[in-house]
Parts: C-alpha cells; sequence; structure tokens
C-alpha cells in the first residue's frame, strides 16, 4: 500500500486514490496535481516516478504511464517574460519532461505555483 508525504498535496481525492491504486508497496506519494489541457488529466508524484493520465497514449487509448527518476533527462519550464506580475522562469504554469530516449511531455499545471512545487518535488529526486 502507498503512503502518503506528511507534506502531500492533492487537487482531487480521486485522482489520488487512482494514483494509490498504482503505487507499489510503501512508495510514497508526494502529490497529484490536476492538469489542464486535452491530453492528460493529472500527474502524479512519488519517491520513485511521475505517474500520468494520458488520454491521448498510444493512439488516442487512454492509459496511467510511469516516468522513473532514473528514465528523465531534463524538467524545463517556460520563460514569461511578457507576464506583468513577475518575470522569469518558474511563473508560467508549463513543466516539460523530458524522459531519455522519449518524445518530451508537456504538462500545464492549473497556475504557476503548482507548476514550481512539482519542479521543485521532482529535482529533489533527480540530484539527489
Amino acid at each position: 500500500m502507498a503512503i502518503y508525504a506528511d507534506d502531500l498535496m492533492a487537487d482531487k481525492k480521486s485522482q489520488l486514490e487512482k494514483i494509490e491504486d498504482i503505487c507499489l508497496p510503501n512508495e510514497v506519494i508526494r502529490a497529484v496535481f490536476d492538469l489542464k489541457g486535452r491530453g492528460t488529466g493529472f500527474l502524479g508524484i512519488t519517491d520513485k516516478r511521475l505517474i500520468f493520465f494520458d488520454k491521448e497514449f498510444l493512439n488516442g487509448r487512454k492509459a496511467m504511464v510511469s516516468i522513473p527518476y532514473n528514465r528523465i533527462a531534463a524538467v524545463g519550464s517556460e520563460d514569461n517574460k511578457g507576464l506583468l506580475v513577475r518575470r522569469g522562469f518558474l511563473v508560467t504554469n508549463r513543466l516539460v519532461i523530458s524522459p531519455i530516449g522519449l518524445e518530451a511531455k508537456e504538462f500545464e499545471f492549473r497556475g504557476g505555483d503548482k507548476a514550481h512545487l512539482a519542479h521543485n518535488i521532482i529535482m529533489e529526486y533527480l540530484l539527489a
């Protein structure tokens, strides 16, 4: 059974339950973010991998997809210099994850603060 992190962030309980259902025993769920856009429904971040629901995986079929941290080559954030409130990186609501040997995957969060939090959690594991 999965373990919830003390600082767990989850936008929707139903999405958290779907991530929990496919977690390995003792896998720690750090966050589950509801996403915008037509391709991806939500992103789960655990201590072992990223898990996302992809509505357009394999010719339009729905699938839960996992990317282990050791298969991530890069994490990118859009530079929004045109924004009036704040300028620079990590004010955007989009992150791009580049898995080794696969096409990059873009995630559109419901707010720059959630994208920033996701970036920080992912980088904790990539830089460990």
